[in-house]
């Protein structure tokens, strides 16, 4: 079975206990990481079997693929945020972004109505906004909490955004499997995720040298509390509010216009 993650701290935590056989599988894993937006891309193609995948993605790959409610990345009090070389208002500027898929390219859809997207890896983004290469940067992972590290500022909060809008969790990232796979394949997957998330919250130090590997340089203690930021209780199994919350994103999405509705199938135990 071919199981894909990204190559940052909270991915690579929840996975550790699967990817390092401290929670047997009755299958061969073979491992891929890549960036979400490669991860996206390569879901359209039907080339993975278990991925992680944009919550924007999903709506375009239902008919492909199901959600686990196991492994979802939500933010709770946090998430992507735009940043700049100085206070400025993002409408009507150029702003990187992490990917057309992305749920927050996505997010920053529907909270600015007018910008032009640059779109790059994430982590080409604060590189790109610091050489003045774009007005701004919608940055994710571990740049949510480093942008300051980097003389940058923040201009729009999307947890904040979100957050006044709908006071729901914010959904950003899901596994997610194939439908082709057979029901019962598909459970024992699910419950091998739910056991790695489990071991590593469990044995936080453990997993926590494994998730260094993609610290990208961050110190040990930064890198920690971004992965326990997003590998949470929502993470061990999605609850009613973050269903709700996806409900939420998709309709928000199509009002815009962005795309119809999604049937939300979510594969609980």
């Amino acid at each position: 079975m071919i199981i894909a993650h990204t190559p940052d701290a909270d991915d690579a935590f929840m996975f550790y206990g699967m990817l390092s056989g401290k929670i047997t599988a009755n299958f061969e894993i073979k491992q891929v990481v890549e960036d979400i937006e490669t991860l996206n891309k390569r879901a359209f193609r039907g080339e993975l079997d278990v991925t992680a995948l944009s919550a924007h993605a999903y709506a375009f790959l239902h008919s492909q693929y199901r959600i686990l409610s196991a492994g979802a990345s939500v933010g709770g009090g946090y998430g992507p945020v735009v940043v700049a070389n100085r206070e400025m208002d993002p409408e009507r500027k150029s702003i990187a972004v992490p990917g057309k898929y992305t749920t927050a390219n996505l997010l920053l859809k529907l909270a600015v109505d007018d910008f032009q997207p640059v779109e790059m890896r994430f982590d080409e983004i604060i590189p790109a906004v610091k050489r003045g290469d774009v007005d701004a940067g919608l940055v994710i992972h571990e740049g949510q909490i480093t942008y300051t590290q980097h003389g940058l500022v923040k201009i729009l909060d999307l947890w904040d955004w979100w957050h006044e809008k709908t006071k729901l969790p914010l959904p950003l990232g899901i596994n997610a499997i194939k439908r082709d796979i057979p029901e019962g394949a598909q459970r024992e997957f699910l419950v091998l995720m739910r056991e790695s998330v489990q071991y590593a919250l469990g044995n936080v130090e453990e997993a926590m040298l494994y998730a260094m590997k993609y610290s990208r340089g961050a110190d040990k203690e930064l890198v920690k509390k971004f992965a326990l930021m997003y590998v949470n209780k929502y993470t061990y199994e999605m609850p009613e509010e973050v269903v709700k919350a996806h409900d939420e994103l998709y309709r928000m999405a199509e009002r815009k216009g962005f795309f119809a509705m999604p049937p939300l199938d979510i594969l609980f135990p």
